[in-house]
């Protein structure tokens, strides 16, 4: 079978990547994938692998069995860390007082699971699909109504209808993780760099993903009509956003800083300079540096704040403006359903919905109250009639 070497490899005991995965990642990649979207999936394949190991099971003889009490185990199980847990051994699993949002623990969360399940059942359909594979595919779908959005890297393919993994487990229902004005205040105060600024200032405007951020380049910036493009993730599509005049304020400041600086280089480029091999040279700004302002940030402020929490800001602020549509929300947002738009971000701020019926039962305990009204239990004719005479 012709494959070519994909991005990244699942390697084995012996030191050799392992052959099914190894053909499975390279069409996987061929497919208008990204290669984080292959490193996720090679990932879960090296878990499923390293599981069929232990309970000595061949790849092509797996089961459903196998496949029920994988998923058990990843409820059950802690993730391996690469490091101990440090500082964050107090907080993690806990709730913040301030963001009301729950620090990661170490434990494989539903939508892991899922995802999981998903590249799984994708791999043994590729292998059952060339003929070389199993005969059935060890992660079974439960027929039964509704749809199946493509597995990650299919963004902008057809949905079929399709019942769902059986062994997927259920999803909580989860609130738009949005900072109120009064947080998001403290947030951008306590940015350290007119970088960092313009780059938030730009997220909270745009609604552009931090990645998509991050791949800008100068000539993505449209001073005239303050428009930057970002490349989409998935569809790989070229779009171009509205962004605010703050953010253009912060971009003018931090360009200036840069001081040689062309079109063609990477926008967001490190203020320190680290030497590569070829004297010391400006980097491109990673987004593990991006979520190293974000670590700084939370430990001045006390909070768990994410970079993704910065779209969801801007989502939620855009669908409650009533002069957009959730069309014009979808667009911008670059979901590539509505119903996405609609399920996440159409929903009641908890926090206002507290707020107003608290003021409806203030309200009502400021009103004056009369007498209350006690009504005759029994009619006065029909006293009459019963005893006879005159009931007065």
């Amino acid at each position: 079978m012709p494959w070519s070497t994909a991005p990244w490899m699942v390697v084995g005991p012996d030191g050799a990547a392992v052959r099914p995965i190894e053909v499975y990642l390279s069409d996987f990649a061929a497919r208008r994938t990204q290669p984080s979207s292959v490193r996720s999936y090679a990932y879960d394949l090296l878990r499923w692998w390293r599981w069929l190991v232990v309970v000595e099971v061949a790849w092509d003889r797996a089961t459903s069995a196998e496949a029920r009490a994988f998923v058990l185990w990843l409820k059950a199980a802690a993730k391996p860390r690469n490091h101990p847990r440090t500082v964050s051994t107090a907080t993690a699993g806990a709730v913040n007082p301030i963001t009301r949002k729950s620090y990661l623990d170490d434990r494989y969360r539903a939508r892991t699971i899922r995802h999981s399940n998903a590249v799984i059942r994708s791999f043994y359909e590729f292998w059952i699909d060339t003929g070389e594979g199993p005969l059935l595919n060890p992660m079974p779908i439960d027929p039964g109504r509704g749809w199946r959005r493509p597995p990650a890297g299919g963004v902008g393919e057809r949905a079929e209808a399709a019942g769902t993994i059986r062994y997927n487990p259920g999803l909580p229902k989860r609130a738009p993780r949005a900072m109120p004005d009064q947080r998001w205040d403290e947030v951008f105060g306590a940015l350290r760099s007119n970088r960092d600024r313009a780059i938030v200032a730009a997220g909270v405007s745009s609604g552009a993903r931090p990645s998509e951020l991050l791949g800008m380049a100068g000539v993505d910036l449209d001073w005239g009509d303050q428009l930057i493009r970002v490349v989409r993730k998935g569809t790989r599509a070229e779009q171009w956003l509205p962004a605010s005049m703050e953010t253009f304020v912060w971009l003018r400041l931090y360009v200036a800083e840069l001081g040689m600086f062309t079109p063609q280089d990477p926008l967001w480029q490190t203020v320190r300079r680290r030497d590569r091999g070829g004297g010391l040279q400006r980097q491109p700004l990673n987004y593990e540096a991006l979520r190293g302002v974000f670590r700084r940030l939370n430990a001045v402020l006390g909070t768990n704040w994410t970079l993704h929490d910065v779209r969801h800001t801007a989502a939620i602020r855009m669908s409650r403006d009533p002069r957009l549509s959730m069309r014009d929300v979808q667009t911008i947002l670059g979901h590539a359903h509505l119903s996405t738009t609609a399920e996440v971000y159409l929903v009641e701020d908890e926090v206002q919905v507290i707020r107003r019926v608290a003021d409806h039962l203030a309200a009502r305990s400021r009103q004056p109250q009369g007498p209350p009204t006690v009504s005759t239990p029994y009619d006065v004719e029909d006293l009459a009639v019963l005893f006879g005479g005159t009931v007065s």
